[in-house]
């Protein structure tokens, strides 16, 4: 209630129109970039026989990368569908004629775009390097720990130099088994016999190992033909679930800070003060000058989107539409090839990153500028010519 009414009547209207279109941009662009990346990792991860739960902790750690490419993208076309519609049923020419200029309209979407890059220097300079690692780091294990299933119906497969499996018939994905037939070779001589209607491979969490889950079967305990006894035990289960095998030689995975994107700002800072030894100071410089030339950037998206969204009157063009998605697209990849040169040190961060981040600021301002004098010029007289006797 106290936000509520400390913001003008004016900017709670405009932001009220904001928020239902950034929402649904922003959703459906993260579910349209995490789902090409869901059909790689269920591909990797289901030859491996991994859980549901590695690929929804694997997909949360993606969100943050997938995050920063959205958060733009959403802002910029919640604010283009917004100012156009409001274009398109005249309310802009109301505003106008009513003495409110163009640029006091932007005001609350300026200000939004300011909080969203201040919250996207948390986002690009904690948040996503703790998650990128995060993701390697799990990926790893989940392709590297325990023994990969890759079984077909009737085939023998040693699990380990001990232990034979087998099994009548097998699913696609070679995690769900029926009839299954185990013999566990013990030290002492004895073999172990393990049957079961129907079983499920997965991969353990808490063991990080492969896990066989048997329901209905029997354990039966009996000798090898080295050691003649004719005494058998047979015990029945209702459900048990076995470890196929424990990876002894699992190495860990590396330290987080190998890469300069797994670092965090203040590890940048630190690193460029004192020095890293295993990234060289100009691959961290150009590090951190493109996450601040991305979070600044943002600011200056809603002053392009208001000057591209004001259109003619009984012209609905997509012209604009195309201009600035082209200028995004444009600017962006500018901005990663630069990057790109300056980590290669081919060229100065100031050159390849800095300037063409100084041509768009400057660009989204004059565009709004120009965009502000012809609607104060043209609009207004336009409307009192209409409603004079």
């Amino acid at each position: 209630m106290l936000i509520r009414s400390t913001l003008p009547t004016l900017d709670r209207y405009l932001l009220k129109q904001l928020i239902p279109p950034f929402t649904i941009a922003l959703g459906t662009m993260l579910v349209a970039l995490l789902l090409e990346r869901l059909l790689t990792l269920f591909n990797h991860l289901a030859s491996s026989g991994s859980s549901i739960a590695t690929l929804i902790t694997l997909l949360s750690d993606l969100l943050p990368h997938y995050m920063g490419l959205a958060l733009p993208a959403a802002l910029c076309i919640a604010i283009f569908m917004t100012v156009n519609r409001m274009s398109d049923h005249n309310e802009i020419d109301v505003l106008c004629a009513g003495h409110i200029s163009l640029l006091r309209i932007s005001q609350p979407y300026i200000k939004v775009g300011a909080i969203l890059a201040t919250l996207s220097l948390l986002l690009y300079g904690y948040i996503q390097p703790i998650a990128r690692y995060d993701y390697r780091e799990g990926f790893y294990f989940a392709k590297h720990t325990g023994w990969a299933p890759h079984l077909q119906s009737g085939m023998f497969a040693s699990t380990s130099s001990t232990t034979m499996l087998t099994a009548d018939r097998v699913d696609h994905g070679g995690a769900r088994l029926k009839n299954i037939f185990i013999r566990n070779l013990k030290d002492n001589g004895k073999a172990e016999l393990i049957t079961a209607p129907r079983g499920l491979l997965t991969i353990s969490e808490r063991d990080q190992a492969t896990q066989l889950d048997l329901w209905d079967g029997q354990v039966i305990h009996v000798n090898t033909p080295d050691v003649p006894d004719d005494h058998a035990t047979v015990t029945h289960f209702e459900h048990i679930a076995r470890v196929i095998e424990r990876s002894k030689s699992r190495k860990a995975f590396r330290s987080r800070g190998d890469d300069e994107r797994e670092m965090t700002t203040p590890e940048l800072f630190q690193a460029l003060r004192h020095g890293s030894p295993r990234i060289s100071y100009i691959v961290l410089r150009s590090e951190m000058d493109f996450r601040l030339a991305r979070a600044i950037s943002i600011m200056f998206i809603p002053l392009l989107a208001i000057a591209f969204a004001i259109g003619r009157k009984r012209r609905r063009s997509v012209v604009g539409q195309i201009m600035l998605a082209i200028i995004l697209v444009g600017f962006n990849e500018v901005l990663l090839f630069g990057h790109s040169m300056a980590t290669n040190g081919k060229a100065s961060v100031w050159l390849t990153i800095w300037v063409p981040e100084f041509l768009f600021c400057i660009g989204c301002t004059a565009a709004l500028l120009a965009r502000s004098q012809v609607s104060w010029r043209h609009r207004k007289p336009v409307l009192l010519n209409r409603t004079s006797p």
